[in-house]
């Protein structure tokens, strides 16, 4: 499930299951800030009867609400962007070895 709110925010609710031992429905919702994504682990009460509908309002409501006062376990993910390695070159163990004296001997036993 997909939702934009009026604040450009993207919510996505994974894998919805119902908890039997605590009554609670649970999914790890992920909320997307523009360059940014937040994930947040939300379980709301309720029967096993609850309309489907309902309760992913009431996990995204709750993770809206813990995404606004920055409250509750979150993860925080950043996109990837590769380190530049400069001007090194890059690591040759072959070289490396004939350098301490080790790639000499060719027949080795």
């Amino acid at each position: 499930m997909s939702k934009t709110s009026n604040n450009q925010l993207g919510v996505r609710i994974g894998d919805v299951a119902f908890n039997g031992d605590t009554q609670c429905f649970e999914a790890l919702v992920t909320i997307d800030a523009g360059t940014r994504r937040y994930k947040y682990a939300c379980a709301i009460l309720g029967p096993m009867t609850m309309p489907f509908e309902q309760a992913a309002q009431g996990l995204q409501t709750q993770a809206l609400r813990s995404h606004a006062n920055e409250s509750g376990l979150r993860a925080h993910f950043r996109p990837h962007r590769p380190v530049s390695r400069g001007r090194r070159q890059r690591f040759d163990p072959r070289r490396w070895l004939a350098q301490i004296g080790i790639g000499a001997q060719k027949n080795a036993a």
